[in-house]
């Protein structure tokens, strides 16, 4: 497999990583809390929108994202990537080339 060829000074997009904690809800189900679980520097890159069903009147659109990340950084899918107001939901996460120096995040961007 080839080495991929990365800048990492293309990493200029200071994120927050969470982690979901289910917390009981006293009433026999649970809630969803998210928790802070690190900051990290990462590139961001807009990679497919599309349309989706409308809902209640509303057609949606969802946009995905490639997330770089440094390999030192251990996210994995179900967490969340936060941007200012923009929150990435965390699909998948591969190594592009097998070195664990970079980690890829496939994310599509959710709603707040």
């Amino acid at each position: 497999m080839q080495t991929v060829n990365f800048d990492v000074g293309a990493m200029t997009a200071r994120l927050v990583r969470e982690v979901p904690v289910d917390m009981p809800d006293g009433q026999g189900g649970a809630a969803r809390n998210w928790v802070e679980a690190g900051r990290l520097w990462a590139r961001i890159e807009p990679v497919t929108q599309h349309r989706d069903e409308v809902k209640a009147g509303a057609e949606g659109v969802t946009v995905t994202h490639r997330i770089w990340v440094s390999g030192f950084v251990t996210p994995a899918a179900g967490e969340r990537l936060v941007k200012g107001t923009r929150l990435f939901a965390i699909k998948a996460v591969r190594d592009p080339d097998e070195t664990g120096r970079f980690l890829v995040c496939d994310c599509e961007e959710a709603a707040r």
